[in-house]
């Protein structure tokens, strides 16, 4: 009997599938592993036996600290979350060649062949679920399941959806930004002002004081400002055509979109997105920003946990 038959007999007789064995043999802990430019940070959460689960943060050139409330995933399986290079507690760069899609494509699918997953379920919030949607776009089958958190699949759409919400901000602060923008000052104290006011209302609006605090202490501002711009509302960087809605109804494997009520990216261009999306789920989520994971932990985590659990279902119902 050849070493791949003896192993899937011993998956059957273990009753349970290929998935599902090698999560439970991923040591829990945090590690660092080498990439293109530098080493990425990494920690895994083990518990449950359910097909494991990859966390991708927002930004670009931001951190996973806000995403640590999802680890409470990992009583049903396996949560992994990194820092994308150059942010967090991954390496620093300021090397542009690396600030692209399919840098942090392939960066990606690195850490999944280092752990040994033959498949995984993706989650994305904000930039994270480009890099999601992207990754899928290479990689369908390493991916169970879709959850596109604040998805941004169209920033024009979204850039004019923020300038809108920009006019919300008094008077004062609207000159502020037009100033900014006119000159190129955007380290104005005016204009930061501006930031931290458009922050409270559309970002997040209960942050974890501690993690607030790591997040924004290791941010990457080089890789941001190069392919965002200054700000959520002055897009000038490398993202700013991204458009793939048309390619939304391609997406071939259970998904879920989630938005916050007073985010940023707008409920209504998220139930959008969900609507070309064969099957896919959408939900609102009361009282959020942007942000939902510290602004409503208890609903992002439920809306998660279940959805996860029922694209497992499906999983585990296929024909092999």
């Amino acid at each position: 009997m050849r070493a791949s038959d003896l192993l899937l007999l011993l998956v059957v007789v273990a009753g349970c599938s290929p998935e599902k064995r090698q999560s439970s043999t991923l040591t829990p802990g945090e590690s660092q592993l080498e990439v293109p430019g530098g080493t990425i940070w990494y920690k895994v959460s083990a518990g449950g036996t359910g097909t494991p689960v990859v966390l991708l943060h927002g930004g670009p050139g931001f951190s996973s600290f806000y995403l640590k409330p999802l680890e409470a995933l990992a009583d049903d399986r396996v949560v992994i979350r990194y820092d994308q290079l150059g942010g967090g507690k991954s390496s620093s760069t300021t090397d542009t060649t690396l600030f692209t899609i399919p840098h942090f494509v392939q960066e990606l699918d690195s850490l999944r062949s280092h752990l040994g997953i033959a498949k995984w379920h993706v989650l994305g919030h904000s930039w994270g679920t480009i890099l999601a949607f992207e990754y899928y776009r290479a990689y369908p089958n390493h991916v169970a399941s879709l959850v596109f958190g604040s998805p941004v699949f169209d920033i024009p759409t979204y850039e004019k959806r923020a300038r809108e919400l920009l006019t919300t901000l008094p008077n004062s602060l609207q000159r502020s930004v037009a100033r900014a923008e006119a000159t190129g000052k955007f380290d104005a104290p005016d204009y930061q002002n501006a930031i931290n006011a458009f922050y409270s209302l559309y970002v997040f609006r209960r942050p974890v004081p501690a993690d607030l605090d790591s997040t924004f202490g290791t941010a990457n501002q080089t890789i941001y400002n190069y392919m965002q711009g200054p700000s959520e509302f002055t897009i000038t960087g490398t993202l700013k055509g991204y458009d793939v809605t048309r390619l939304l109804p391609q997406i071939k494997v259970p998904t879920l979109l989630t938005v916050g009520e007073f985010d940023e990216v707008g409920p209504e261009l998220v139930k959008g997105f969900a609507a070309r999306i064969p099957g896919a789920r959408f939900e609102e989520l009361a009282g959020a920003a942007h942000i939902t994971t510290w602004d409503a932990p208890d609903a992002m985590i439920s809306a998660v946990r279940a959805f996860l659990r029922s694209a497992d279902t499906v999983a585990a119902r296929a024909p092999s």
